[in-house]
């Protein structure tokens, strides 16, 4: 019995043990971000991974709390993976943080336009340009 509690925790920690990174699409988005200049960094990779040396702190550092008591407990397994969880993690939250941040920017420039538009500051003319303009600075 006890053997067979072992072997499932082992099979879920080695299963889920380390933070999903970005898929392919998601990872090329977020290389667009930063190639524009539009990535935000909220978490620092790098930080992450090092972090990852200590019992559970990769994942702590993910905001990855469950994980985190997990490999706490499998340490010092867990600095096999855990490093790749910390560095995997920070990637991913720095990713969903500017894909929010271009966002609301983007929000904020079109709204700015349309009111300019409405108060007859600008033209139709201009309105056009500029969504042309905001659509090219916030794609990626």
């Amino acid at each position: 019995m006890l053997k067979n509690l072992v072997i499932i925790g082992l099979v879920t920690l080695f299963t889920s043990g380390c933070a999903t990174g970005l898929n392919s699409q998601q990872s090329a988005e977020y290389n667009s971000m930063e190639a524009r200049g539009l990535a935000v960094q909220e978490k620092n990779p790098t930080t992450g991974a090092l972090l990852g040396i200590l019992p559970g702190g990769g994942s702590f550092y993910a905001r990855e709390p469950a994980f985190g008591v997990l490999n706490l407990l499998f340490w010092p397994l867990s600095i096999f993976w855990d490093p790749v969880s910390g560095y995997d993690g920070a990637t991913r939250i720095n990713y969903n943080f500017s894909k929010a941040q271009i966002d609301k920017e983007k929000r904020a420039a079109e709204t700015k336009l349309s009111r300019d538009y409405q108060d007859g500051f600008i033209t139709e003319t201009q309105r056009a340009r500029g969504m042309r303009d905001i659509e090219d600075k916030y794609t990626y």
